[in-house]
């Protein structure tokens, strides 16, 4: 079941890559290196920190739903734009199944709470920094103005928590990227923003 749901927030993270690089005006290739940027970055970002073996090295899946991916973006990235609500929604999932399993990960490696927070929080954003940087563009982690990283980043301290009192495996997993999501569709919902540094208005 964790497999299918990994598959699943690879495929939607890389329709958000392919759909950088149509924007960009990129060709095939490089949609499908944004594509597989934005959805491994951050899970081999993880296990790089981790001194382990990637895992997206270790799987066929992890490699061909990238691809296929961005091959549908690139023969229908119009109507992809068109279902991006919902494609948001599955990226919310996601990104709290990915902060969720990077923190447990990382705890199994015997990190402390406060390091495993960080890496789930790398391994929910990381491909999404990776991608910006690729297309030449401020990553969107710096100025997150639709709380991308903070959701990821209190799912991650949940999922630490739970850990540390002995609360892990599947439940506690869940617990903390169902947060990360409703935090993150709120956000969207309610257009819930980060603030700037005082004195500073959006328009500057």
């Amino acid at each position: 079941m964790n497999q299918v749901l990994d598959l699943v927030g690879i495929f939607v993270f890389a329709l958000s890559g392919a759909l950088v690089g149509v924007r960009r005006k990129l060709d095939v290739v490089g949609m499908a290196v944004l594509a597989a940027v934005t959805a491994l970055g951050g899970g081999i970002l993880r296990d790089l920190i981790l001194n382990v073996p990637p895992a997206a090295f270790f799987s066929v899946g992890y490699v061909v739903t990238p691809l296929i991916a961005a091959a549908i973006v690139f023969f229908w990235h119009p109507q992809v734009e068109r279902v991006m609500p919902v494609v948001n929604v599955f990226d919310a999932a996601g990104l709290g199944l990915f902060c969720a399993v990077g923190t447990e990960k990382a705890m199994d490696y015997g990190l402390s709470p406060l390091h495993a927070t960080l890496l789930g929080v790398t391994t929910a954003v990381g491909g999404g920094v990776l991608r910006d940087m690729l297309a030449g563009q401020i990553p969107v982690l710096l100025y997150d103005r639709q709380l991308y990283a903070v959701p990821a980043l209190l799912g991650s301290a949940v999922m630490a928590v739970l850990y540390v009192l002995d609360l892990h495996g599947w439940p506690a997993t869940l617990a903390a990227a169902v947060l990360t999501f409703a935090l993150r569709i709120a956000a969207v919902r309610f257009r819930f923003q980060a603030p700037l540094a005082r004195g500073v208005t959006a328009d500057e």
